[in-house]
């Protein structure tokens, strides 16, 4: 089969919609349940991740921002919005959420499961 983005795209290739999923974290005493999206590791999550080793940019900030997009695919955050630089009297995103973020990226991408 040639390289075609015919051929790609019946390979899939592509990372399609985003994945809908719900996360739940606690800041402080109270427990909050939302609902995101997460985009399939993607050209965008490889290109933030050579940034990072580079040393350009934040290797965790730029895999989240990259993977968590609104229900039609468009980024919530940029890097800086996680790491508190866009924004310094808003700071960074709280620890509880960036894990949460974190678990729902690496449920979609099935990453640290093996196959049988």
């Amino acid at each position: 089969m040639s390289l075609s983005l015919d051929s790609l795209k019946q390979a899939g290739a592509f990372t399609g919609a985003p994945v809908e999923k719900e996360i739940t974290w606690k800041h402080g005493d109270k427990e909050h349940t939302m609902t995101t999206y997460v985009r399939p590791l993607s050209y965008s999550a490889a290109v933030s991740d050579i940034k990072a080793m580079s040393g350009k940019g934040d290797a965790v900030a730029g895999r989240i921002a990259a993977s968590i997009v609104d229900e039609k695919g468009v980024p919530v955050f940029t890097p800086e919005d996680i790491t508190g630089d866009a924004d310094p009297d808003r700071g960074p995103l709280d620890g509880n959420l960036t894990m949460a973020l974190l678990t729902a990226i690496a449920e979609v991408n099935n990453l640290g499961k093996t196959g049988s």
